[in-house]
């Protein structure tokens, strides 16, 4: 079984602070995939190269304190690609792509973490930006590679994918276009899609057991106000292979839970 994991950290330091590497250590993925790193190559050396075994390949941003995103493999991957060839995102250290390419197989692990467009019109407008380039990449790996995407996308993609589903139709996250991005994404006969959400491939109907975010304000966590923004999205032949599903509320490292999906298979 490979064991994949994806956990948002708002900040390496911070959530290595709260136990974080003890965790991994104990749950023993074969490879997790983190965003939000919020640290430079500088803060990461000699400190956060390794965690509990598994080793950290990495994009960072320009900006410091920023994005970032890392992959921590128990294997070694055969190669490792540092963006996804975007002129404007590149520098915002969003996508780390792990390949496990053998002579019968093309494999990629990919790391990413999707713009929020909670600040406003200016940055929202980045995001659709954003998600138009991801989709044509997607596209043109789903024609090369199988592949296992994971990551905080900040969508939440149905009505059953966050508690406060009414009020919130208009806020970045949950707008109609962001879910048509998701809908076309995910279409089964469509030239334009033909990617699996794997969450809910193994649990279609979940409601408050599939949150993976709660926000900061108030009593979200307490009362299970949440969102699902963090998905295992797969080229239709590695999700086939996904087993077992499990979201991790009760550990907090950062304002996400971690999410773990099995697999049938081995690097």
């Amino acid at each position: 079984m490979f064991k994949l994991t994806s956990l948002n950290l708002n900040g390496i330091r911070s959530a290595t602070s709260k136990g974080v590497e003890s965790w991994i250590a104990a749950t023993a993925p074969d490879c997790i995939c983190v965003q939000e790193v919020k640290a430079q190559a500088g803060d990461i050396a000699g400190r956060f190269e390794v965690l509990a075994e598994l080793r950290g390949h990495f994009h960072f941003a320009e900006k410091k304190g920023y994005s970032g995103v890392g992959i921590y493999s128990r294997r070694e991957p055969s190669d490792v690609v540092v963006g996804f060839g975007s002129h404007e995102f590149d520098a915002e250290g969003r996508y780390v792509e792990a390949r496990f390419d053998t002579p019968t197989r093309k494999l990629s692990v990919i790391s990413a973490y999707f713009p929020s467009g909670s600040s406003g019109e200016l940055r929202q407008g980045a995001k659709f930006r954003f998600l138009a380039e991801m989709h044509s990449h997607l596209m043109r790996m789903k024609g090369e590679r199988e592949f296992i995407l994971c990551g905080d996308i900040n969508i939440a993609h149905q009505n059953i994918d966050l508690k406060n589903w009414r009020s919130n139709q208009k806020n970045s996250g949950f707008t109609p276009e962001e879910r048509a991005w998701m809908t076309t994404l995910l279409h089964t006969s469509e030239h334009t899609g033909g990617l699996v959400d794997v969450y809910r491939h193994l649990c279609p109907d979940t409601t408050d057991a599939c949150y993976t975010w709660w926000s900061n304000r108030g009593q979200a966590y307490a009362n299970n106000v949440g969102w699902r923004l963090d998905y295992h999205l797969a080229t239709p032949a590695m999700a086939a292979l996904a087993r077992a599903e499990s979201i991790y509320k009760d550990v907090k490292f950062s304002d996400h839970a971690p999410i773990t999906i099995g697999y049938d298979f081995q690097l």
